[in-house]
C-alpha cells in the first residue's frame, strides 16, 4: 500500500501527534496514537501484502494469494530484503504447479535474500529438491533433502522428506 519509508515518516508523524496529546494531558489518547503508530512501524517490518497472501496460503486459495503478491509492483524498492525473501518464496510456491524453472529462480532468490525461519528455509530447500529431482539431478537433490531434514527441527515436513526419499530411490 505505502512505500516502506513512506510508513516510517507516517509513524513518526503519529508519535509527535502523540506527543502533543500528552503534553495537553490527554494521557489516553496519546497511548492511543502510540499504538497506532506502532501498526505501521509493523507494516515495515511484515508487508501487509505478504501477511494476507500467507493468509490466503493457509486457506488453500492461490488465486486470492496471487491477487495480494501482484499488489507489490516494485518488490525491490517496496520491500525491506527480508520480506523480499518471502516475496520470492511465495511468488515459487504460485508457479511451482506450472513452471519449474522460473519457481527454482524464486526459490533459489528467496534463499539467498534470507528467510526468518528455518522450517521456511527447509520448505524452500525441499522445494528445490523436488525441482531437482525432476530435472534428474540426483546429487543436488540429496544434499537439499538433508539440508532440508536438518533445518526441520520440529518435524513438520518429515512425510515430505520421506516421500521425495522414495521418489529419489526410483531415479
Amino acid at each position: 500500500m505505502f512505500n516502506k519509508y513512506i510508513k516510517l515518516v507516517i509513524a513518526a508523524g503519529i508519535l509527535v501527534w502523540a506527543v502533543f496529546q500528552f503534553i495537553d494531558g490527554n494521557i489516553m489518547n496519546g497511548i492511543s496514537i502510540v499504538l497506532l503508530s506502532g501498526i505501521f512501524v509493523l507494516f515495515y517490518f511484515k508487508n501487509e501484502f505478504i501477511l494476507l497472501a500467507f493468509l490466503q496460503l493457509r486457506k488453500q486459495n492461490f488465486v486470492g494469494a496471487s491477487k495480494w503478491l501482484s499488489y507489490i509492483k516494485n518488490p525491490e524498492s517496496a520491500l525491506i530484503k527480508k520480506q523480499q525473501g518471502y516475496y520470492n518464496f511465495l511468488q515459487g510456491i504460485m508457479v511451482s504447479q506450472t513452471n519449474i524453472n522460473q519457481a527454482e529462480k524464486y526459490f533459489k532468490k528467496a534463499l539467498s535474500l534470507g528467510l526468518n525461519m528455518k522450517h521456511d528455509i527447509a520448505m524452500a530447500k525441499l522445494q528445490l529438491a523436488g525441482i531437482a529431482m525432476s530435472k534428474r539431478r540426483k546429487r543436488e537433490a540429496t544434499m537439499l533433502i538433508t539440508e532440508a531434514k536438518k533445518l526441520d527441527t520440529q518435524n513438520i515436513l518429515t512425510d515430505q522428506i520421506k516421500m521425495l526419499k522414495e521418489q529419489l530411490k526410483k531415479i
